[in-house]
């Protein structure tokens, strides 16, 4: 997307990059969901008929509350991993880049699992090996090859009992966001797929349709994805005191304390103990040994492990 001028200044604080990425993953988001509305509206029946709500209808998520919403974290929370390892995952199959980042990028999302927080150094290496990796391309390639990528390597690692909670808000009339540091691009195939209203993510500068290499902002990542919660909200006309927020990571707690109805799903120790304190509701769909009875942090979870040893063993057959 092509930038106006007052985006292009290099000198902000992080609080002020903070609400500049929110307020563009907001834009680019109420944009799609209107692309969206306005191809199904040329595509839908004139003759459907309104249904009502079912008898017994639970209290929350509150049916036809059009002041509601609920925002969703991808990673971990809806699907298991991290959605950026799993796109250069199919970009590294799709020659890409090279074996040596592929390494890199590996060792990066292991990093992050493993540590339970982000280095601010290593995650400035991710941002511009992801950034410069896509520098030149078309988005409308990245789009079609992340259709591709999520059949892939993300459809068969969605968790059905997040996936379950988003039905349930949209069976309630309400619209279903998800809140994401991976690309915008990413998110919204997602989101698409998964049948929800549309995706906040980080927004890359693109101009002419190409990649420059350069963000809008900085990653939505933390404080960040609450200024894009909050500049959401106040474009579509929301209460976030009747609105509903979900994720796995501590880093997500300014968002979940934006909202009325804060989850802690698949939490990792520190988000865990926070939503304890709070009274916060937890929920947890994973299988066997949690990994924070064994001194992991909980966000590591099987999928990035995983995610990182498929990625080595791919390497080592390479090499044969």
């Amino acid at each position: 997307m092509a930038l106006p001028a007052w985006l292009t200044a290099r000198k902000r604080s992080a609080t002020a990059r903070s609400v500049l990425a929110g307020e563009a993953a907001a834009e680019a988001a109420r944009k799609q969901e209107q692309a969206d509305q306005a191809a199904q509206e040329a595509e839908a029946p004139k003759d459907l008929a309104e249904g009502g709500p079912e008898a017994g209808e639970p209290e929350f998520p509150v049916a036809g509350d059009t002041h509601a919403a609920a925002f969703f974290d991808l990673d971990n929370t809806v699907m298991q991993g991290a959605a950026l390892f799993h796109f250069g995952r199919g970009l590294y199959k799709r020659k890409f880049f090279r074996k040596r980042e592929l390494t890199r990028f590996a060792w990066q999302q292991a990093y992050f699992r493993l540590a339970g927080s982000e280095n601010a150094e290593h995650m400035q290496d991710a941002r511009d090996s992801a950034l410069s990796i896509v520098k030149g391309h078309r988005v409308s390639e990245l789009m079609a090859i992340g259709e591709e990528i999520y059949d892939e390597y993300m459809a068969g690692r969605i968790w059905p009992g997040t996936r379950a909670l988003a039905q349930a808000h949209l069976d309630a009339g309400q619209k279903v966001w998800l809140v994401t540091a991976a690309p915008v691009e990413t998110a919204t195939i997602i989101a698409r797929r998964l049948g929800l209203t549309g995706a906040l993510g980080t927004v890359a500068e693109s101009v002419g349709g190409v990649y420059t290499g350069r963000l809008v902002g900085e990653p939505l990542h933390g404080p960040a994805k609450a200024e894009a919660v909050r500049a959401l909200a106040t474009a579509e006309e929301l209460e976030l005191e009747r609105c509903a927020a979900y994720s796995d990571s501590a880093n997500d707690i300014p968002m979940l304390s934006l909202v009325g109805y804060p989850y802690a799903i698949n939490p990792d120790s520190r988000l865990r103990a926070h939503a304890r304190e709070m009274g916060w509701r937890l929920r947890d769909y994973r299988t066997g040994r949690k990994a924070a009875k064994v001194g992991i942090p909980a966000a590591a979870g099987v999928g990035a492990l995983a995610g990182g040893a498929a990625a080595a063993a791919a390497l080592q057959r390479r090499r044969r």
